[in-house]
């Protein structure tokens, strides 16, 4: 909270204090001194991507370059002003020759090595800004020589070292921003010296020791920020002297010791005060009720006692309220009056105590709190009674956490009211009665927690319509009855689907397949029967899967075999049957399997987690044999000479009668086979598809059906007049070295995929045309909205109106390519590497979701003793494209998945920073990876496509700037990780990148935390 809250009074500050001269030349310059300074700036330059020093030459007059301001008396440069225009490279000392300079910012840009001695040869400088950055090495003491300075901001680079003690002998100075560095040591008791102080903001670094008794005589100091550090002792009292202080933050740290019980008297300006997350103790002062402008207090995280000031209801514009994850409480039913108060705080946001050691019945006048209530945490307390009557009125209210508290009663039917609710914390209470069926009109609904209650009844079927849920924890309560199949089809589960330790009973609902990205599912300690569903195969992203100690029978489904995922899997004291399947031993990350106490038969696996008797249970199977030697079974018996005569005429006898039936019968079966090719179709076409069917189809492949041309042919849309259905034909260019192999491979890899996020063939064409020629095509499922590069890249020559992807778009996209290559890398089998990655390859239907097409370049690694070797079945020299395909490949090595790892990397980056890896600004060793990996992480949002900050601004511009500094800070986190992920992906060595199984994980996590702010939402 307090990084926004420094943004906004930094950038005010600025403008306040700001006192540089703006003149414009009047005459020209006989000094050249200025002029070759400014072009040896100009030297140090690597990198000026938007053009912005192309003034800087002999045509123009130097006082008319841009970002250059010259005095009208003497004609020197006066200011340098070049921030946010992408310029890289690094400072040059002959910067030191411009005496006359008063004002120098370079924020917001790519500047990097050491920030030279020489700026203290500038006496007349008095802004000193270069912010955002990756300026490296140490702050230059020579910066002290500047005795006319009053803004120094170095702030968002990779410093480190200690503060230069001389600082505090720069007399004029009223804003210190050394923020996001890497700076240790301690703070220097010389900053004490800086009596014109009235910023200082020192966050974000590595400083320790105690905070300096010096510091309490910087008599002007309005904004005082140190938190995130590692800071110990206590805060000094003279600190607390500084009475105009209005931002008070202090967090993250290791301090100790107690706040001045007439804190709010000493500070009457106080606005935003931080201690959370140190070693405090004591009470918090009853004297905060006389701080009238206060507006978010956070106490959490400490060691605070007693009681919360009764009074504090006094501060009518209290935004935030945070005492949780204290010792506070007397064990007295008066501690909670304070809430009373708190309903005249009519702008009141975010209220929380939990985890507290307060007691007493549950606080009804919070049904009164401002309808703006926003977050609200009130478990882990001795509170009693029930949910009140009129909860409902709270209707603003986004998070509610009551958990871990003696509540009982049922909970009220009137708190499905709650529309706008995304996190609903009822856990570890007493609740009875049934789930409220009113639940499911919360549709916003993200995590949904009401285990550990004496909840009864049925779930409600109307759960299902919490579409948005990602995590639904139901378990160990008495619920009874069947499992509704609505429940079992919220697709948006992805988390956690937990129902166990219940009465539930029937069958587990064939919609379970429905869960397709879901990581856990738990329906444990039950009464659940039947055969476990195939259905359940399709949840292919499952890590967990508990489905123990009930009464399962049949045999353990093939199905199975595809969650390949899976590192927990417990299927014990149930009623299954049959041999244990040697599937479950080729599960790369299966780290505990419980089998016991079943009725299994035959010879136990030893191979995969069967060799880890730590890992495996079949303890309770009297019929199982073999297996390793840990684990004690019985030696399987070999077969009797009567049963091995019984096997040879099961393995000669009968495949010899099979044999000549196939022989007497086998021109029928070339008829039917014969009349099944004649009849394939395009979905609901019934007709064989040949080359005149695709010519009436596409009007002669006339270019206007033409949707684009790729390496190896073109792709038409075309329409079957006969049911009016559109597809889209790829027809290859025989013409061209490659085509046949290229059709060979794509046919090849996508015989047998199947999944949502690949493009689908229904059919292909191999025929000759009407002139004689070799024909082959293939004929997909059309899409509408085209390509990714269209979108990405949109052409406007034509006066079209531009198409543009939002934020919510781009990371559901991302999310869709990264499970199409999840599937094919670890999912389908054996591995099928892409080998071309590329926007013009993820194709969007109506409703955006990705498909990953054009397998023509795809490679089959086939699986030798465990390990995939990088035999192909496709055996085309060309590994990718240009900008897209990985390092390696051009050095001769095999393909392997993580080419494709490497090509989603660029992908990802191209979505998130709108760059094509090919652009002309990429050369000389500079690419998208470096490019991205330079900004990050503190200058990741310079990188942003431009439509996507546009996005984020007009959003901002809609809603209070209070409200939106959090959702900022949020945006900011989440756009960071996505780079992140990019740059990870993207490493040269393929020993360093991600595996695509962990790119899913973390893709999800990313998608959770947007969920839960509300700037993602589901397609």
């Amino acid at each position: 909270m307090d990084y926004w809250a420094f943004w906004s009074f930094s950038i005010h500050s600025i403008l306040l204090i700001s006192l540089s001269e703006t003149t414009t030349t009047t005459a020209p310059l006989r000094n050249e001194t200025d002029r070759l300074a400014l072009l040896a700036f100009k030297n140090e330059i690597t990198g000026d991507p938007l053009q912005a020093l192309s003034s800087w030459n002999d045509s123009l007059h130097f006082c008319e370059w841009r970002g250059i301001t010259c005095g009208s008396k003497h004609q020197r440069v006066r200011i340098l002003n070049l921030t946010s225009l992408s310029l890289e490279g690094f400072l040059s000392p002959h910067i030191a020759n411009l005496s006359f300079l008063a004002t120098i910012n370079l924020s917001n840009n790519g500047f990097d090595g050491r920030v030279p001695n020489e700026v203290g040869h500038l006496f007349r400088l008095r802004q000193l800004d270069l912010s955002a950055n990756s300026f490296e090495g140490e702050i230059p003491a020579a910066i002290s020589n500047c005795s006319k300075l009053f803004l120094l901001d170095i702030s968002s680079n990779s410093l480190v070292g200690e503060i230069p003690p001389e600082l505090g002998s720069l007399p004029n100075l009223k804003s210190l921003s050394l923020y996001n560095n890497g700076l240790t040591g301690s703070i220097p008791p010389s900053l004490g010296n800086l009596s014109a102080l009235v910023l200082i903001s020192l966050a974000g670094n590595e400083l320790d020791g105690s905070i300096p008794d010096d510091l309490g005589r910087i008599a002007n100091l309005r904004f005082f920020q140190i938190s995130r550090n590692k800071l110990s002792g206590t805060i000094p009292s003279s600190i607390y002297n500084l009475s105009d202080i209005f931002m008070f933050s202090v967090s993250d740290n290791q301090l100790h010791g107690s706040i001045p019980s007439n804190l709010g008297l000493i500070l009457p300006n106080l606005k935003l005060f931080y201690v959370s997350r140190n070693r405090f103790a004591g009470s918090i002062p009853v004297s905060l009720s006389n701080a009238s402008l206060l507006r978010e207090l956070y106490f959490p995280h400490n060691n605070f006692t007693g009681g919360v000031p009764m009074d504090l209801g006094n501060l009518q514009f209290l935004s935030i309220l945070e005492v949780g994850g204290n010792r506070m409480g007397t064990g007295k039913a008066e501690d909670l009056k304070f809430v009373d108060s708190l309903t005249n705080c009519s702008y009141l946001q975010k209220f929380g105590f939990e985890e507290n050691h307060f007691l007493g019945p549950f606080p009804n006048s919070i049904v009164n709190f401002s309808k703006q209530l926003d977050w609200l945490g009130v478990g882990q307390n001795q509170l009693s009674g029930s949910i009140p009557a009129g909860i409902e009125n709270l209707v603003n209210l986004r998070s509610f956490y009551l958990y871990n508290t003696l509540l009982m009663g049922e909970i009220p039917v009137a708190i499905g009211k709650l529309r706008n609710l995304q996190e609903l914390g009822l856990w570890g209470n007493g609740f009875s009665g049934k789930i409220p069926s009113s639940i499911g009109n919360m549709t916003e609904l993200i995590h949904l927690h009401l285990d550990e209650n004496n909840l009864e009844g049925s779930i409600p079927p109307s759960l299902g319509n919490c579409l948005k849920l990602i995590l639904l924890n139901i378990s160990q309560n008495k619920l009874s009855g069947t499992i509704p199949k609505q429940v079992m089809s919220i697709s948006s589960l992805t988390i956690s689907l937990n129902l166990a330790q219940n009465s539930l009973t029937g069958f587990l609902p064939f919609e379970v397949g429905s869960l397709k990205v879901l990581r856990e599912i738990d329906v444990s300690g039950n009464r659940l029967t039947g055969e476990i569903p195939q259905s359940l195969g399709n949840c292919e992203s499952l890590v967990l899967l508990r489905m123990q100690s009930n009464f399962f029978n049949g045999t353990i489904p093939s199905s199975l075999s595809h969650l390949r995922a899976i590192e927990v899997l417990d299927l014990s004291r149930n009623n299954l049957t049959g041999q244990i399947p040697e599937f479950l031993g080729s599960f790369p990350f299966l780290e505990n399997l419980n089998l016991s106490v079943n009725d299994f038969d035959g010879k136990l696996p030893d191979k995969g987690v069967f060799g880890n008797a730590s890992a495996v249970s079949v303890m309770g199977n009297s019929k199982l044999c073999g297996g390793i030697p840990q684990l004690q079974l019985p030696e399987c018996v070999s077969p009797t000479p009567k049963r091995r005569k019984k096997s040879f005429y099961l393995a000669v006898f009968i495949p010899t009668i099979f044999l000549a039936v196939c022989i007497i019968f086998s021109p029928c079966l070339c008829a039917v086979l014969y009349g099944r090719r004649k009849s394939r179709s395009v979905e609901g076409l019934h007709m064989s598809i040949s080359y005149s069917d695709l010519c009436k189809a596409t009007d002669d492949f006339s270019s206007s059906n033409l949707i684009g041309v790729g390496s190896y042919g073109s792709v038409y849309r075309g329409t079957f007049a006969s049911d009016n259905t559109t597809v889209a034909v790829k027809v290859l260019n025989l013409q061209r070295q490659g085509a046949s192999k290229s059709f060979i491979a794509e046919c090849e890899a996508l015989r047998n995929v199947r999944h949502r996020n690949l493009v689908k063939v229904i059919t292909s064409c191999s025929s000759i045309d009407f002139k004689g020629n070799d024909f082959k095509a293939l004929i997909y499922e059309f899409m509408p909205n085209g390509s990714l590069e269209e979108w990405l890249h949109p052409n406007d020559e034509e006066g079209h109106q531009l198409r543009t992807l939002s934020l919510n778009q781009r990371l559901s996209i991302a999310i869709d390519v990264a499970n199409a290559l999840d599937y094919l890398h670890y999912h389908h089998g054996t591995p099928i590497v892409h080998c071309d990655i590329k926007p013009t390859n993820v194709l969007l239907d109506d409703d955006m979701v990705a498909h990953v097409g054009d397998f023509g370049l795809a490679k089959i690694l086939l699986e030798t003793s465990n390990n995939f070797s990088s035999t192909d079945i496709s055996s085309i020299a060309i590994k990718g494209s240009i900008g897209y395909a990985a390092p390696e490949y051009g050095m001769g090595s095999d393909v392997s998945t993580f080419g494709d790892v490497y090509s989603y990397g660029i992908l990802l980056l191209e979505l998130f920073t709108g760059r094509r890896p090919t652009e002309e600004m990429f050369k000389n060793g500079l690419t998208l990876h470096e490019f991205s990996k330079m900004a990050f992480s503190d200058r990741v949002m310079e990188i942003a496509d431009p439509l996507l900050v546009e996005e984020n601004d007009q959003d901002d511009a809609c809603n209070n700037v209070e409200s939106t500094k959090g959702k900022g800070q949020k945006v900011l986190e989440c756009f960071a990780s996505v780079v992140r992920i990019g740059i990870a992906c993207s490493m040269d060595t393929p020993r360093d990148r991600m595996q695509m199984k962990d790119v899913i994980s973390e893709m999800l996590v990313i998608r959770d935390k947007f969920l839960r702010i509300g700037i993602y939402k589901e397609r």
